[in-house]
C-alpha cells in the first residue's frame, strides 16, 4: 500500500511539504542501502532543515538588497594587493558585529571597496545577522521622501534597528539642507547599538568637507571613528 496520498496534506498540515521534494529519491536510496527507519528519518529531516536555511538565506540576501551578489571567495586580492587580507578574513568572522563598532573602508574609484562591503555583508548574514545596503545618497532621498509622506520614522527606524547597515559611497555628493542632520541622526541612533558599514572615495580627514554644519561634522565622525576597523583599499 502507497503511503503517500495520505501523507502528502499531513505534510502541507505541518508546513513540511518540502520533504516531498526528495522523498522518493531518498526511500529509494533507503531501499538501495538497507538503511534503518532511524537513518531514513534522519536524512529527509537534514534535506527539510537545509531546504529551509536556504531558504531563510535567500530571503535575507533580498532584504539586505545588495548592489551585486559579491562574496570574499569572489574577491581578488591579487588586484589590489595594499589590501589588509588579514584584516578581512577577521572582518569576516563578524566579531566586530559583537562588539557594535563600525568598519571603515576607505580608498579611490575601481578599489573594491563596494565588493568588500558587500561581502562583509554577505558574511553576516550567513552568521544570522539582518543586512541593508544602501547607497548613501539614496538612504538620504528616502529618508526625505518618506518625510514628505509622513513615514518618515518608519523609514528611520529601518535604517536604525537593522544588525548591519552598509552605507555605501558616502561623500560622493555634498550633503545639503537636512540631509546632515539626517544622516547625524542615524549614525547617532546606531552608536555603539549596532554596527555600521560606511565606503568613501575620501580618507577619513576629509570626511568634514561632506558636511554643510561643522558641529554635526564633528559630531557623527567622533562617532563612526570610535573603536572602528579602517580598511584602505
Amino acid at each position: 500500500m502507497n503511503p503517500m496520498p495520505e501523507l502528502i496534506p499531513m505534510l502541507k498540515q505541518l508546513r513540511l511539504s518540502g520533504i516531498l521534494d526528495s522523498i522518493e529519491s531518498r526511500n529509494r536510496q533507503a531501499i538501495e542501502k538497507k538503511l534503518s527507519y532511524m537513518d531514513f528519518l534522519a536524512t529527509i529531516v537534514t534535506d527539510e532543515t537545509e531546504r529551509r536555511n536556504q531558504k531563510k538565506l535567500a530571503a535575507a540576501l533580498r532584504r539586505a538588497n545588495f548592489r551585486n551578489q559579491k562574496t570574499l571567495e569572489e574577491f581578488d586580492f591579487t588586484f589590489n594587493p595594499n589590501i589588509n587580507r588579514p584584516l578581512i578574513s577577521e572582518l569576516a568572522a563578524c566579531r566586530y558585529m559583537e562588539e557594535k563598532v563600525c568598519v571603515l573602508i576607505v580608498g579611490p574609484c575601481g578599489t573594491g571597496k563596494s565588493h568588500i562591503a558587500q561581502a562583509l555583508g554577505h558574511c553576516a548574514i550567513r552568521c544570522g545577522y539582518d543586512v541593508l545596503f544602501v547607497s548613501a545618497s539614496k538612504m538620504l532621498s528616502q529618508l526625505n521622501a518618506a518625510r514628505a509622506a509622513n513615514g518618515f520614522d518608519r523609514q528611520f527606524a529601518k535604517l536604525t534597528s537593522v544588525d548591519l547597515l552598509i552605507i555605501d559611497d558616502f561623500g560622493l555628493k555634498p550633503l545639503k539642507g537636512i540631509q546632515d542632520e539626517d544622516f547625524h541622526d542615524v549614525i547617532a541612533e546606531r552608536y555603539e547599538r549596532k554596527s555600521t558599514i560606511v565606503t568613501s572615495n575620501l580618507d577619513i580627514p576629509e570626511w568634514p568637507e561632506a558636511f554643510a554644519n561643522r558641529i554635526l561634522s564633528a559630531a557623527t565622525i567622533d562617532r563612526l571613528r570610535h573603536g572602528a576597523y579602517k580598511v584602505v583599499a
